[in-house]
């Protein structure tokens, strides 16, 4: 059986285990449970640390994008700025790629109104900051790098747009249950696909 990573932040942590049940007896699904991808730099990291503890993997889906576009006070500038930001994913596509594995790359999902949200992922960080007009610029500029990459696009930024509240949940940067389930079906379908299952 084919086996898929997936890498990411909460968002990520949100569906994770939807994909595997939506991929159960077709594609094994692996992932950290417990652990929050954070931004792209740490992204890179775990992900050596699950080659090394589960091997190599057929496809290797991830996201990255609120914690790289994050100003965390006292900071009064990204985690990453754009161009830091575009070196960390080609960084983690050339790793996955010298693996030998396929990789997918997620959206960052679309934000109602600015705003900050407490970190809830046992992270230690206090707040995540958001704000709509970065995660565009983000997603902008990680689409044009990774297609140019031929890197398929799983856009969940134009799925959860498509809904009047954007899936939102209370603390209006995470997503409803109905959310993950959209974001879950979405993400096993072009696993299917790029798999070729």
């Amino acid at each position: 059986m084919k086996r898929v990573l997936l890498l990411g932040d909460s968002i990520r942590m949100g569906y994770d285990d939807y994909v595997k049940e939506a991929l159960a007896g077709k594609v094994e699904v692996i992932y950290d449970p417990e652990d929050n991808g954070r931004f792209s730099a740490y992204t890179l990291w775990q992900m050596n640390q699950m080659f090394r503890l589960y091997g190599e993997f057929d496809a290797v889906h991830w996201n990255n994008g609120y914690w790289d576009m994050n100003i965390e006070p006292p900071m009064e500038e990204a985690i990453h700025p754009l161009p830091e930001y575009l070196h960390f994913l080609g960084r983690i596509l050339k790793e996955i790629r010298r693996h030998g594995a396929k990789p997918i790359f997620a959206t960052t999902t679309p934000i109602l109104e600015p705003g900050a949200a407490a970190d809830v992922t046992g992270t230690g960080a206090l707040s995540i900051n958001y704000n709509n007009n970065w995660v565009t610029a983000y997603n902008g500029a990680a689409k044009a790098f990774l297609k140019e990459e031929g890197v398929p696009i799983n856009d969940l930024y134009a799925l959860c747009a498509e809904d009047p509240h954007a899936y939102k949940c209370g603390d209006l940067l995470h997503l409803t249950e109905e959310g993950y389930r959209r974001c879950a079906q979405q993400t096993a379908e072009i696993i299917l696909r790029v798999l070729g299952e």
